[in-house]
């Protein structure tokens, strides 16, 4: 007996052993099944990403559970024709649908297109599209209009379970650009390019280049007034260094000292309306933009505008905007590429690439990603496959003042036309999010070099690699980069108003009107165009017209005449230094 209740025993220890050996076998099983084999895949095609992998775990497990309520279903977005948007076209589109279950038909058409598919469904109150990555240019327009949705109470009211508990607006670099005059968000920002003057660091570095310029530093200014070679500060320098370059010939070949761009084309009024006139000194003090005065020459007083005329106040036709259409055309026609002229935004974008500019002024840095600059035998890199380009601070024009904006960023926003409802805004909103999550946004920037967040330009891997961007990671973690805004709250309908620039300013291209000309009928045009807008909020309403001395003789814009500027220059060793600071 006591032989058969040992043997039992046994027999029970055994059973319990197995029992345990086969539940450790099965547990990692378990755990297996548990793993969202989508979201680890996406983790790994999103490195690097500021967030750890269980960090990202976390935030795409949420986009999952957040959206459960929409699986199955399709939203409709559009954007410009950029290359972060073809990427969040052809990759995140994809991981937004295997995370969530919801299709995204993400569109990528022209910057013109985009702003009159919104004027239209604004207009119409027909939805063509969900959500819009607009520019925050337009962010006067959507304040006045009242026509899209106020990110800020969605996000603390019918938004709140939709809205990322990470999404950290805080580390968001420039979100007073979507931002009404009372700080409530009508655009999240997508992504956003400053325009940078952009050199050919490699021939400015070089000492018989040095030598020459300061030889004809001295023919046209005499020894006390001769300067060395560097980043320009001013127009006047810009200018002189645009004449030095196109008149020499570097290693026995041709090149330029100035690129743009001047074919008649939405685009050419783009040239202009991205703070053009600002950069010369239209405007007055004031941050992100000047008070009264700034973009586009339109007085603001009390949020209301009351006129772009010099003989209302305003200085679209002014002495400082004159100077800033006269320069463009005369650097155009002297020291840009002949076959410039043809060229629209889009053609001359990456056309620095090809080897023979010098300079450029008024450079987008979302042109700086293309092939043409990054692939390996590019004429943009070094034997060490390091570009041969820097960027720096814009030059100011001749009635600029400290105090005022330096250059203009274009911030293309999330907005929410107020017809979307329901399920398709809080999809189309999730959407956004996830463009903008931080699981995304630095794999997101190496493709498309249009940084959001603090925490993408701060990482470890951009400033371990930031030579690799030619002083634009150093421009954006600079207390520089606040003086870089976008067009502001004072523009009332930018739709509208943008389309009375472009064919003036091909007419002055052209010799049929002069700069004063073309500028005193843009601003007239804006007058009346803004003189028959009955808007929601703060419609025009214009002052009456005086004479021009009146204004003109007034401290601030608009500015009376001014003469050249003494050129200066900076090396731009000295340059960092001072952004470091």
């Amino acid at each position: 007996m006591t032989y058969v209740f040992s043997q039992f025993l046994k027999l029970i220890a055994l059973s319990v052993t197995c029992f345990i050996c086969l539940s450790l076998m099965f547990v990692p099983l378990v755990r297996a099944e548990a793993v969202d084999v989508k979201i680890e895949y996406w983790i790994e095609k999103m490195q690097p990403s500021v967030l750890s992998k269980a960090e990202m775990r976390k935030e795409l497990e949420w986009f999952k559970q957040a959206s459960k309520d929409f699986r199955g279903k399709t939203i409709k977005s559009v954007a410009e024709d950029i290359k972060t948007h073809h990427w969040e076209r052809d990759v995140l589109a994809q991981a937004f649908f295997d995370i969530t279950g919801i299709k995204v038909e993400h569109k990528v058409i022209g910057e013109g297109a985009v702003v009159e598919a919104l004027l239209r469904q604004m207009s119409s109150g027909k939805n063509r599209y969900d959500i819009y990555v607009n520019d925050a240019d337009l962010v006067g327009t959507h304040l006045r209009t009242n026509g899209v949705v106020n990110l800020t109470d969605y996000m603390a009211h019918e938004g709140r379970a939709y809205t990322n508990p990470r999404l950290d607006l805080k580390d968001f670099l420039n979100l007073e650009f979507g931002q009404d005059y009372d700080g409530s968000q009508l655009q999240l920002p997508d992504q956003q390019f400053a325009n940078l003057y952009w050199f050919r660091y490699d021939w400015f570095s070089r000492a018989d280049i040095k030598a020459k310029f300061r030889l004809y530093s001295i023919e046209k200014y005499g020894v006390e007034g001769a300067y060395d070679l560097g980043v320009p500060l001013n127009w006047a320098a810009y200018e002189d260094i645009a004449e030095f370059f196109t008149n020499t010939l570097i290693d026995g070949k041709k090149v330029y000292g100035h690129l743009d761009y001047g074919k008649k084309s939405p685009s050419l009024g783009w040239r202009f309306t991205d703070s053009w006139l600002s950069i010369a000194g239209v405007g007055d003090k004031g941050l992100p933009n000047g008070i009264p005065v700034d973009e586009w020459g339109i007085r603001v007083e009390n949020r209301v505008p009351v006129g772009s005329s010099v003989r209302r106040g305003g200085a679209t036709n002014g002495p400082a905007a004159v100077y800033a259409l006269t320069k463009y055309i005369e650097w155009l026609e002297k020291y840009a590429p002949p076959e410039s002229k043809d060229w629209r935004w889009f053609d001359a974008g990456p056309k620095a690439a090809r080897g023979d500019i010098a300079q450029r002024i008024f450079q987008y840095i979302t042109w700086l990603s293309d092939d043409d600059f990054t692939r390996p035998d590019s004429k943009m890199l070094d034997s060490q496959g390091k570009p041969v380009w820097r960027v720096a601070p814009t030059p100011h024009g001749r009635y600029w003042e400290e105090g005022m904006k330096v250059g203009y960023q274009d911030a293309g926003s999330w907005t929410i036309p107020k017809s979307v409802r329901g399920q398709k805004r809080s999809a189309a909103w999730l959407w956004a999010q996830f463009c903008v999550s931080k699981s995304v946004s630095l794999k997101k920037f190496l493709i498309g070099g249009t940084p959001i967040r603090k925490s993408t330009l701060e990482s470890e891997y951009v400033q371990k690699h930031k030579q690799n961007w030619g002083g634009m990671i150093d421009f954006y973690t600079s207390g520089e980069e606040k003086r870089w805004t976008d067009s502001g709250l004072n523009v009332p309908h930018y739709p509208l108003l943008s389309r009375i620039w472009w064919p003036y300013l091909d007419r002055a291209i052209k010799g049929q009107l002069t700069p004063q000309e073309a500028m005193d009928a843009i601003a007239r045009a804006q007058d009346r165009q803004m003189s028959k807008m009955k808007l929601v909020k703060y419609s025009p309403q214009l002052n009456v017209l005086r004479e021009r001395s009146y204004w003109l003789n007034r401290q601030g814009a608009p500015k009376a005449h001014r003469e050249r500027q003494k050129p200066k220059t900076m090396s731009y060793e000295d340059l960092l230094k001072q952004w470091q600071q």
